[in-house]
């Protein structure tokens, strides 16, 4: 019977080893994992950090509208780059940091296994001694045999039971870490992606009310100055052939001149009707 109990105490500790082994593994390969996330979540909030800069340096480039336009979406891009960045230390806290904690909660709870598999190993030899004491029936043995089972049963059994309420308290409070760090990780993401989703409807709002006509008239501006006009007739005006030119500048430039021709004409009408009347009175 004594037997048997060692083997279900055996079993026993084979399944609590079982299930600090299974802890030690899922939660390391947890804890990797979530690093390499928050790391990747830094990356890019170094990648935002440049598109800022750039969409800064281009919005210089541009014209008014849309000069201010850019500035205000890299303004509201900038202020969601603090929130990752809040982001990021949070994780870092809340997240990964207790699940890097179970590496040194494991190790205590193999050194509790270690130390009752000890006792258990002292229990089994002590129990084989006595069989073989048995066997050979010298009384004066058999008794300290007795004695030495029952003492290393004593230990092995009240190593059991710590070990039992070591095991115990260790998986509710894994289940209660286990709890608290994905409602942090929720929790976190849910923070942040609210700010980014009011963040981003500035930016866009910021980008919809870039007046486009506006800044189109304002690069037709650009390309022809002010004093295009007056230098577009004077290319006109040397390109007319001369004969253009002398009957723009005696007929066409201006009323005094129009005028003058006129006067002109007339008096040469008046000068041949004079002419053809003396000519009549001699015949």
């Amino acid at each position: 019977m004594l037997r048997r109990s060692l083997e279900n105490r055996d079993a026993q500790t084979r399944q609590l080893q079982d299930a600090v082994t299974n802890v030690e593994k899922h939660f390391g390969e947890l804890c990797q994992i979530f690093a390499a996330y928050v790391r990747k979540t830094a990356r890019l909030r170094d990648k935002a950090d440049l598109l800022v800069n750039e969409i800064n340096l281009y919005a210089s480039t541009e014209t008014p509208n849309l000069k201010q336009g850019l500035k205000n979406f890299a303004d509201e891009f900038a202020k969601l780059q603090d929130y990752r960045q809040a982001e990021v230390e949070r994780l870092e806290a809340k997240v990964v940091e207790p699940l890097k904690a179970y590496g040194t909660i494991v190790k205590m709870k193999r050194d509790d296994l270690k130390a009752t598999l000890t006792a258990r190993n002292r229990e089994a030899k002590q129990l084989t001694q006595l069989e073989r004491t048995r066997q050979r029936n010298p009384s004066d043995r058999h008794v300290i045999a007795e004695t030495e089972l029952q003492r290393a049963t004593m230990d092995a059994t009240r190593t059991t039971r710590h070990l039992e309420e070591t095991i115990d308290n260790f998986e509710k409070q894994k289940i209660k870490d286990i709890k608290a760090i994905f409602s942090e990780f929720i929790t976190i993401e849910m923070l942040f992606h609210g700010k980014a989703l009011e963040v981003y409807t500035a930016a866009y709002q910021n980008i919809q009310k870039i007046d486009e006509e506006e800044d189109l008239e304002v690069f037709r501006n650009s390309l022809y100055p002010p004093d295009y006009s007056s230098r577009l007739d004077i290319v006109r005006a040397n390109s007319k052939s001369p004969l253009q030119r002398s009957l723009s500048t005696m007929c066409v430039s201006g009323t005094g001149q129009v005028s003058t021709c006129r006067l002109r004409k007339d008096q040469q009408d008046d000068e041949e009707d004079e002419d053809l009347d003396v000519t009549e009175e001699e015949n």
